[in-house]
């Protein structure tokens, strides 16, 4: 996984990148679409947001809403 251009395992700092990224757009379709271009898929959940490496959709973790 990648995550600001370096190769990680970690999901904090894959965290990291995400929400980062989340502070540059307008709204969360135009966030999840960004995130789809770096290779994740966010599925809304009713606790926050399921975090998945594409193309196989394995999922990494969540993060809180």
């Amino acid at each position: 996984m990648f995550a600001n251009n370096a190769l990680t395992e970690n999901f904090h700092d894959v965290r990291a990148f995400i929400l980062h990224e989340r502070a540059k757009v307008v709204s969360d379709a135009e966030w999840r679409f960004r995130m789809k271009g770096y290779g994740y898929n966010l599925r809304k959940t009713d606790t926050g947001y399921e975090v998945a490496r594409l193309p196989q959709n394995n999922v990494l973790g969540m993060i809180e809403a």
